[in-house]
């Protein structure tokens, strides 16, 4: 028979802490705490998969269900000395959820179950406090009425607040027993009137009501909204917990509080919490009362006037110190739990990895290591990578009021306000004037390249989380929330709209890049802030990860910035951003408007100085580490406006008719320019672009060896190839251009050629492909689009539909398919490495920050990974994981040559 239901109490539990999938966080640890001996009120959870059967048969339960949930109870009034709905000596339960994942808030508790007109008398009574047992009753009725039977909360607060008018008083607990009894039958009036029925009495009725309710709150809207937020699948659902009840307001011996075994904020080890005296769990979150502070030294650096839990019960202070020491020994996290005090008794009713701030994330890892409690390598294995981004960038004031108004994609991290605009060319101005804007756009193309400089943030309507705008964005270290579709956005009248709000350009708008959202008016932001922590973790992490990370890089100030962040070199450079700036863009129109080879070399000559002297630089700042040029890689036409007014300008600007650049902007129109005229097809179509880029990788080489001590390592990066024969004409043009410089220069210098794999094809070809090729890259964000027949830029319209219905885990623009994408790198990386044995490899694609697309990256054994530059300290840390996870924990490490980890098939193909 299946078993449903597992117990816990009295040092005994059925479970264990690596139940959660089952038992769910909380059931998982109450089971873990009653083991090692903590005072755990004895209950029973009914397990997750009695709610996914919930769900899978019209809310039904299974059939052996009722007589396992009728056993766990025995067991637990066995444990307790009481009987459920007892007329002389009452159980009393809560009924709370508990999912694997930690949801706060997002579903139903029911507390002090199984009181009814007969029991509350029968705990008047064995309490000897009246007032004690109505407070409890009335507190029951308004929750079950609220959480069960769902009638709103305001009904009853209306009478709760004309019960201290007529008393005089101002708090609940001043109230006399008289007026809770009246107060009972108030609600039940209420529940009378709204519902037409009567309050249940049969404490029986009331457990399956009120187990069913939370087996219900799982497809709440609120808990919807949190598993989209968060990632977490719904078919993971939730377990129930059923538990004796404790009572934290029976009196002035009586507590029930909250607490961090660390602060939660900050991260020093210090008990941090609240509580409050004659009181239960709801009070103490619901700023009905102010709390007071655990320790003496709380109290006094928040100056408070109301005693500590220290100098209130300090026998029992004592003990919860000794319970906080266990469960950090035992769990080795800093924990959140959740305790009450009955009478003079300390009860544990939860305990969890307590949720904390990026900085307190990085110095409770690194504390506790030190203190000896955790290796370093589990210090590592602790963190999610993730936070490290948000060390990086300012966030919003965690106290700031803010008004949400849409929710996009929270595509690049960060916090950021001010003006809206919805060009590129009013963000540049209104930022020469010294204004901070937001630049809102349906959709970005490479000609706002300049607006998303200047601006502070970057908001689209459309796209993914590797549209133009976010990949743009992530390496600019500028916030960006991208598909926010519920916008409509109308620039002729310079404006967006979303529901009944209306922003028009000028007003003040506030996005929250690592959230997806969108806010009217300035929201408050805090710095970055990078503690002593930080380059601690870092070098931990650079002790023991295999993989280099690189940076994708274009400007000096990109590299500048990557090499702090420790980048090992840069992975891409898209020597097309280089051409959209200023007199940039104009030589490189005049480029595409020539009408035959002169006029274009005539053009690229004025090109080949710029992109000259911004190699020059990088192979500076990069001192010796190596740097992946990529040769001109998107199709032409994006480089040419297409509206009249603009077209107009381009042809001024380069001193031609305005019918000719109609008529170049027609003929560069393509049905589908992702699969079209680009990468190494442009090269091939017009060779001289290709001689002029390789001219200015090699005299920039040559410049930088004359000067520096280390020589630059210059790989030159073939975009696109599908067939050896494309590759092996474009190397000959590189290396004829290399052997020229070389005799103009008369020095030489070393390079290596290699090319971008992107396409099922190359992958095929691979070991053919290698015998060309000194490195590949894999660019994953094409070959995502190339594997799946999908559109980066048109997909998110539906992938969260695909999420939704569990076609797809995750999508496959944020994280490396492991399955498609993936195997085709594996057999791309064991065919090339079957021609040249030691050929370097790695990835340049936005899934090179990516922690989950790292460890794939691991496996198949791949020699580095570039990303953002903003991603580079993600990236070091997720290449620690990673390669502990594969190896297992290091010993000392070696300093003798890393062989090469062993390629992981994914399956067959």
């Amino acid at each position: 028979m299946a078993k449903w239901v597992y117990d816990f109490g009295d040092g005994k539990a059925d479970g264990r802490a690596d139940m959660k999938n089952l038992l769910g966080g909380k059931g998982a640890n109450l089971a873990e705490m009653a083991s090692i001996g903590l005072p755990v009120p004895p209950g029973f959870t009914l397990t997750t998969e009695v709610c996914t059967h919930f769900y899978q048969n019209d809310c039904q339960y299974p059939k052996e269900l009722e007589q396992q949930v009728e056993k766990a109870l025995n067991l637990v009034e066995s444990r307790t000395g009481r009987k459920f709905g007892d007329s002389t000596n009452p159980l009393l339960v809560s009924v709370r959820s508990g999912a694997r994942a930690s949801m706060p808030g997002m579903m139903d508790t029911v507390l002090n179950l199984g009181l009814n007109d007969t029991t509350v008398e029968a705990l008047a009574k064995k309490s000897g406090d009246r007032r004690f047992a109505f407070d409890s009753y009335r507190r029951f009725v308004q929750m079950y009425s609220d959480v069960v039977l769902g009638i709103e909360i305001n009904h009853f607060e209306k009478h709760l607040e004309r019960a201290k008018e007529k008393r005089g008083v101002k708090q609940d607990c001043e109230l006399l027993p008289e007026d809770l009894e009246k107060l009972v039958k108030s609600y039940k009036a209420v529940v009378q009137l709204e519902l037409g029925e009567e309050f249940p009495e049969d404490p029986k009725a009331q457990l399956w009501g009120a187990v069913g309710a939370v087996f219900n709150s799982w497809m709440n809207q609120r808990a919807k909204t949190y598993r989209s937020l968060h990632d977490i699948p719904e078919w993971w659902g939730t377990a129930v917990n059923v538990q004796a009840m404790v009572f934290g307001n029976m009196g002035n011996d009586c507590a029930t509080g909250v607490a961090f075994t660390r602060d939660p904020s900050t991260g020093k080890n210090e008990f941090y919490g609240e509580f409050l005296v004659n009181a239960q769990g709801e009070d103490v979150v619901a700023g009905i009362r102010t709390p007071q502070e655990l320790t003496i030294r709380a109290r006094q650096s928040h100056g408070s006037d109301l005693p500590s839990l220290e100098e209130v019960m300090p026998n029992i202070f004592r003990e919860l110190l000794s319970v906080r020491s266990q469960l950090e020994t035992h769990y080795k996290d800093m924990q959140d739990i959740e305790f009450t005090i009955q009478q003079g008794k300390l009860y544990m009713l939860q305990t969890r990895n307590g949720k904390r701030t990026a900085p307190a994330a990085l110095q409770i890892a690194v504390d506790m290591a030190n203190e000896g409690l955790i290796t370093k390598s589990q210090a590592l294995l602790s963190l999610k990578p993730d936070l490290i981004d948000q060390l990086l960038h300012p966030t919003l004031d965690p106290k700031a009021k803010k008004e949400i108004i849409a929710k996009g994609l929270p595509a690049s991290p960060g916090a950021a306000g001010g003006k809206v605009v919805f060009s590129a060319d009013e963000a540049v101005r209104r930022c020469k004037d010294g204004e901070k804007v937001i630049l809102v756009r349906i959709e970005t193309s490479p000609d706002d390249i300049h607006g998303l400089h200047a601006a502070e943030g970057v908001l689209t309507t459309r796209g993914g989380m590797t549209s133009h705008a976010a990949v743009v964005a992530r390496g600019m270290g500028r916030p960006c929330v991208a598909g926010a579709g519920s916008i409509t956005v109308d620039y002729a009248a310079a404006k967006l709209t979303v529901g009944s709000v209306t922003v028009t350009e000028g007003q003040i708008l506030t996005i929250d890049g690592s959230k997806g959202e969108v806010m009217v008016g300035e929201v408050p932001t805090v710095p970055p802030q990078l503690s002593g922590s930080f380059g601690t973790i870092m070098q931990w992490a650079d002790e023991v990860r295999d993989m280099k990370v690189r940076a994708n890089a274009e400007t000096p100030a990109d590299a500048r910035q990557a090499k702090e962040f420790g980048a090992e070199g840069i992975g891409l450079v898209r020597t097309e951003h280089m051409f959209f700036e200023g007199q940039r863009i104009v030589a490189m129109r005049q480029m595409i408007l020539a009408t035959d080879e002169a006029d274009r070399r005539q053009a690229l000559d004025k090109l080949l100085v710029m992109q000259r002297e911004d190699i020059t630089e990088l192979f500076r700042i990069m001192d010796g580490n190596p740097v992946t040029v990529r040769l001109l890689d998107p199709p032409l036409h994006e480089f040419i406006p297409h509206t009249e007014a603009e077209m107009a300008l381009v042809a001024k600007a380069a001193g031609v008719p305005l019918d000719r650049v109609r008529r170049r902007a027609a003929e560069l129109q393509e049905a589908n320019p992702m699969l079209g005229h680009r990468g190494c097809r442009l090269a091939i179509t017009y060779p001289e672009i290709c001689e002029m880029q390789a001219r200015a990788i090699f005299e920039a080489a040559a410049e930088v060896g004359r000067s520096s001590k280390k020589l630059p390592v210059a790989e030159v990066m073939v975009p696109l190839v599908a067939t050896v024969e494309e590759l092996k004409l474009l190397k000959g043009v590189i290396e004829k251009t290399a052997d020229a410089v070389k005799k103009e220069q008369g020095i030489t210098f070393t390079y290596k050629i290699g090319t971008m794999i992107e396409l099922p094809r190359a992958a095929l070809q691979a070991g053919r492909l290698a015998e060309m090729a000194e490195f590949f890259s894999f660019g994953t964000n094409d070959w995502t689009q190339t594997t799946y027949g999908l559109s980066r830029d048109d997909a998110g319209s539906f992938l969260p539909e695909y999420k939704a219905k569990g076609i797809v885990e995750h999508d496959p623009f944020v994280s490396l398919d492991p399955d498609g994408v993936g195997e085709l790198i594996t057999m791309a990386v064991q065919r090339g490495r079957s021609t040249r044995p030691e050929m370097k490899m790695g990835i340049c694609g936005e899934h090179g920050g990516d922690p989950a697309s790292i460890e794939v990256c691991e496996k198949i054994g791949l020699d580095y990974v570039s990303c953002s530059l903003f991603r580079v300290p993600v990236a070091r840390l997720a290449a620690a994981q990673s390669a502990l996870k594969t190896k297992g924990e290091p010993t000392k490490q070696s300093s003798t040559k890393k062989t090469k980890p062993r390629v992981q098939n994914f399956g067959p193909w």
